[in-house]
């Protein structure tokens, strides 16, 4: 601006530019569809703890892969972690072998739709502006899909088996098995399909949850032990020792419902209202680089770091004053009515989200509907869709899906400022001359070689920037330059549009490319160089079989 490159009236028209609503809007709704419990009610029906390693990984994998179609990426994963953790310590196995090939799934999900990933909303935007007319929420799946399903294939049958060694043997740190577990106890509601069933009936559901019954408490008296023969009566309260996550699917699944705090205390009387909270460190934390004496967590929150896993290592020295890095886990105790609090302070994210916040399952349907004719209004033209996703939004608020003191947390406020500031700035690159250049270069580098070869040469370095920038500013930065190489080379803008939003999407090959990446660096125990080996081999495949289905969908 101060250049003159880019008028004054326009520094800020980012922020109002309706690629940077979607994004805001896309997240709010997330929160709204995992708030509501439907996004637990497909992992319910679909994931089972009980089968081999290579199906596992393809059905969660396919689980993270669909539900980032149409939730955020990083929301996705956020909710399957938790299950993938648990379910490779139940089998002895290290989380490093599945967490990978989940964090990949999840990224290619978003490949699917428009509102699958922030680098499809910016370059349907920049069509609209360059060409007249943005992509609509589904040209984006025959290609998107064909490369997902490519992508989830090879992580599920070869992707894990590149791991190295020291990844494969380590089977998650003892620290977060013994203190993740917690005693709690819910309450059996009147006309409740448990009552009249002995207690000894629930324990399968509890096993499949991960769940253990230790008794039952009623009119204020323990029944431990001998308890296993009792008829279940309503109000009577059970006994429970669980994960966050595990105790809320656990409660949802069978309709059961919390207790007050009177029989709380019967319990926990002796827990002084503490719990510890498992805590992933995102490379944009409050925390990052700085140390919990130095933030003054304990001051600030009333919570002390008692451990913290890196790279599946444990730190127990000098806790205080160690200096967090992404990828992290830290394990807090808090105040256990603040853990949601102390979480979004500190910007980390819980590694048992869902036992954060109480599940509104009597409004499951009702968010999976609102969402579903918002983007089948969209994609049949009856409204635009940052419309339909306002009008989501506004139901949400109102039904109480999402609370409204929640509604700006919920929002991912450095993305939308990162946006805000690029827009013009991938505007000023245009009008100086800049995507010119970059495309110039381009061309006289590929000289001589197809418009396909040109077009896979577009994605390596897309990939390739993606890998160490953020995916947003890449897609800002080499959709314009797509355009304008398709221009040079007489061919349609499409298809190179549609390979730089594929490739923006795909970073594979190291932590820092797209935050899942960063979100399972320390929970499966990885270092800054394990990602290439699943990674390189994905990269290269997801060229090879874009390429032709891009051909097929969008001609030159």
């Amino acid at each position: 601006m101060i250049l003159g490159v880019v008028p004054a009236e326009d520094a800020f028209s980012g922020f109002g530019h309706h690629a940077t609503i979607i994004v805001a809007l896309v997240l709010v709704v997330s929160a709204g569809l995992v708030h509501s419990g439907a996004v637990q009610m497909i992992t319910r029906t679909v994931i089972k703890s009980r089968r081999s390693m290579q199906s596992h990984i393809g059905v969660l994998g396919g689980v993270g892969a669909v539900l980032s179609g149409f939730i955020n990426n990083v929301a996705a994963l956020a909710l399957l972690m938790p299950v993938d953790v648990q379910t490779s310590r139940k089998a002895g196995r290290s989380p490093g072998l599945t967490l990978m090939p989940l964090s990949f799934a999840t990224i290619l999900g978003g490949l699917v739709t428009m509102i699958g990933t922030p680098p499809n909303i910016i370059v349907a935007s920049i069509r609209e502006e360059k060409l007249g007319e943005p992509f609509t929420m589904f040209d984006y799946t025959p290609v998107g899909a064909v490369t997902a399903l490519i992508g989830l294939v090879f992580v599920t049958l070869v992707g894990w088996r590149l791991m190295p060694k020291r990844v494969t043997e380590k089977v998650g740190a003892p620290l977060k098995e013994e203190t993740s577990a917690y005693i709690a106890e819910l309450s059996v509601p009147e006309d409740n399909d448990v009552i009249g069933k002995q207690l000894g009936d629930l324990y399968d559901d509890a096993d499949d949850h991960d769940v253990t019954i230790l008794g039952l408490i009623r009119e204020g008296k323990r029944r431990y032990g001998s308890s296993k023969s009792t008829p279940i009566k309503a109000d009577d309260v059970l006994v429970l020792e669980a994960r966050a996550g595990a105790l809320e699917d656990f409660r949802a699944a069978l309709n059961l419902a919390y207790t007050d705090s009177d029989r709380r205390e019967i319990i926990e009387e002796k827990s002084e209202g503490l719990q510890l909270l498992e805590l992933v460190v995102p490379r944009d934390a409050r925390i990052v680089g700085k140390s919990a004496q130095s933030v003054g967590l304990h001051w600030r929150q009333r919570s002390v770091i008692v451990g913290i896993s890196r790279e599946g290592r444990q730190i127990k020295q000098n806790l205080r004053r160690v200096h967090i890095r992404a990828g992290d886990i830290l394990l807090l105790l808090t105040p256990e009515d603040a853990a949601r609090e102390v979480a979004g302070w500190l910007g980390c994210l819980p590694l048992a989200e869902r036992g954060l916040f109480v599940t509104k399952e009597d409004k499951t349907w009702l968010a999976i509907g609102l969402f579903a004719a918002a983007v089948l209004a969209a994609t049949a033209g009856l409204v635009e869709l940052p419309i339909g996703l306002g009008l989501v939004v506004v139901a949400y608020v109102f039904t109480g899906i999402v609370p409204l003191n929640d509604l700006y947390n919920e929002i991912e406020w450095p993305v939308i400022v990162l946006l805000g500031s690029l827009i013009p700035l991938g505007t000023a690159l245009q009008d100086t001359g800049g995507t010119d250049l970059l495309a110039s270069q381009l061309n006289t580098v590929t000289a001589g070689l197809p418009a396909w070869a040109v077009m896979a040469v577009l994605m390596v370095v897309t990939m390739t920037l993606s890998d160490v920038l953020n995916n947003t500013a890449t897609s800002i930065v080499a959709a314009p330059v797509a355009i304008e190489l398709a221009q040079r080379l007489g061919v349609s803008p499409d298809s190179f549009l549609m390979a730089v939003a594929i490739a923006a999407s795909c970073a594979f090959l190291t932590p820092i490319g797209h935050k899942n990446n960063t979100l399972i660096l320390g929970a499966g125990g990885y270092s800054f160089g394990d990602y290439w080996r699943m990674g390189l081999p994905l990269e290269i495949l997801v060229v090879i079989v874009s390429v032709p289905m891009i051909l097929v969908v969008w001609p030159l």
